[in-house]
């Protein structure tokens, strides 16, 4: 090959890279989140309780867990009672599922088993709901998936909290 025909495909494959990369550039990128809104989202888990049951250790510890390791789940704590036993979910990965949208409309229509109070979720506005989904988003999918529901006929593995059902 001579020098002509190797600069012509050096200039044909640069240009067809260069095409490339400008139909990447007609993708949306993800916006930059304000620090205001990172700091609301992280307000609202803390007010709305969501650490006390999804992250583990919390109210153990008086909520002294490393931001790092918070809503990963209640692995391996269980809550049992006549529904059986539930599992609190590991947020970084739920959220991770889902666009800010999605998230907003999975929150207001989830109704899991308890003692989740999803009615709380229902109840939060939808900007406040986004704040939560931005701060749990920003610490990023990390962890395992909680341990599936275990039936009220079956016997957990230990441990787990006895809860019940006020009427």
């Amino acid at each position: 090959m001579n020098g002509k025909a190797l600069a012509y495909i050096l200039v044909a494959t640069t240009a067809g890279l260069m095409s490339q990369a400008a139909s990447c550039a007609d993708f949306p990128r993800p916006r930059p989140v304000s620090a205001k809104t990172l700091e609301r989202g992280k307000y609202m888990v803390q007010t709305g309780h969501c650490n006390n049951c999804h992250t583990s250790g919390y109210t153990g510890k008086q909520g002294n867990v490393p931001e790092k390791d918070r809503l990963l789940g209640s692995t391996p704590l269980g809550y049992r009672g006549p529904w059986g036993t539930t599992y609190a979910s590991n947020l970084r990965l739920t959220v991770a599922q889902f666009t800010q949208d999605q998230w907003i409309k999975y929150a207001k229509a989830v109704t899991p088993r308890p003692p989740m109070p999803w009615w709380s979720l229902r109840d939060t506005t939808d900007a406040d709901l986004g704040a939560m989904y931005l701060y749990i988003k920003h610490l990023g999918a990390a962890g395992e998936p909680a341990p599936d529901f275990v039936p009220p006929d079956k016997e957990p593995k230990p441990p787990y909290e006895a809860r019940q059902l006020v009427k």
